[in-house]
């Protein structure tokens, strides 16, 4: 029997309805593992209670924090966190980046309020503990388990608003067969970065989006109160005309990523496209997606690196 730690952080899975107001989060960790049939030895902790939405980089620093505190625990085999599925993409890929422990980190939330005729967090969290406390799970990094499928955090995003399986991307490490886990892959998990400091929390890293027309006078403005810009190019890295002049002239990173859900950013077009991007100094995100790129752009910011090294780091790590 192993010992899990839950620790809660609100999200629709901890929320009820509150009429024409609409859905609150409210509930803690011990009500929503309460009434739940699980063969291992549970405990909890709230770090706070919050929709996803509402999150800022502090608050993605506590769970980090919190999760490496319960990681450093030596009676605690496994972590879950339970989340708002907003950003959860975000807060799972931070706690990929800095998890220093073969202890398997799951992140589940749910798409209907817990007090909705038949809601889908419990039966999310039930299947958390046991991706939590299965051997076969650790070393594997942060993951998600949602609706029966456990995936990579890196790679992973919501691709859709109110599916009951709403995550895509990332690598399927795990399934649901019934009540059996079974494993279809495994993964390497990077060398981590040290967890955020209190200097994350004031980091400021901007996305500037591109379209048809888009002049990059707000990637001007971006770079005026950010310490780091993510494009979201078009196709497989892009952008309109005055953008690539724009980084040339920037002393602050400036990643280069796609608004299309899946693929990697593979420079090929000159007339202000990637090629002409990367030459002037953009830094190319690989296969991560803006919102990921944005949180690893943020986590090395905070922690000093610049110029070569920012990019060496970003390319190690992305």
């Amino acid at each position: 029997m192993a010992h899990i730690k839950v620790l809660g952080t609100g999200g629709t899975i901890a929320s009820s309805s509150n009429g024409a107001a609409g859905a609150v989060a409210k509930a803690g960790a011990a009500e929503l593992i309460s009434g739940l049939v699980i063969e291992h030895a549970v405990s909890h902790r709230d770090i706070f209670t919050l929709g996803s939405y509402q999150l800022t980089l502090k608050h993605l620093r506590l769970i980090a924090r919190g999760v490496a505190a319960a990681a450093n625990d030596p009676d605690v085999d496994g972590i879950v966190v339970t989340h708002g599925t907003d950003t959860l993409e975000e807060t799972a890929f931070l706690l990929d980046l800095v998890h220093n422990s073969p202890k398997p980190v799951v992140i589940t939330g749910a798409q209907r309020t817990a007090d909705y005729d038949a809601p889908d967090g419990p039966g999310n969290i039930a299947e958390a503990i046991a991706v939590a406390a299965d051997p076969n799970m650790r070393e594997l990094g942060a993951l998600i388990s949602f609706s029966g499928t456990v995936r990579t955090a890196r790679g992973a995003r919501k691709s859709h608003t109110v599916a009951a399986s709403p995550f895509g991307g990332g690598t399927e490490v795990a399934h649901f067969a019934g009540m059996r886990l079974v494993q279809t892959a495994s993964t390497i998990h990077r060398v981590p970065l040290d967890l955020p400091s209190e200097a994350f929390d004031e980091t400021v890293v901007d996305i500037v989006s591109t379209y048809p027309g888009a002049e990059p006078v707000l990637l001007t403005a971006a770079l005026e109160r950010s310490a780091a810009v993510v494009i979201s190019g078009t196709g497989v890295g892009n952008a309109g005309p005055g953008f690539a002049e724009v980084v040339q002239a920037s002393p602050q990173p400036i990643v280069l990523s796609t608004r299309v859900p899946w693929g990697p950013v593979v420079p090929m077009y000159g007339n202000g496209g990637g090629i002409d991007l990367v030459a002037a100094g953009a830094i190319l995100a690989g296969d991560l997606n803006p919102y990921q790129s944005r949180i690893l752009t943020a986590l090395l910011v905070s922690q000093g690196y610049t110029g070569a090294d920012f990019a060496e780091h970003f390319a190690r790590h992305r």
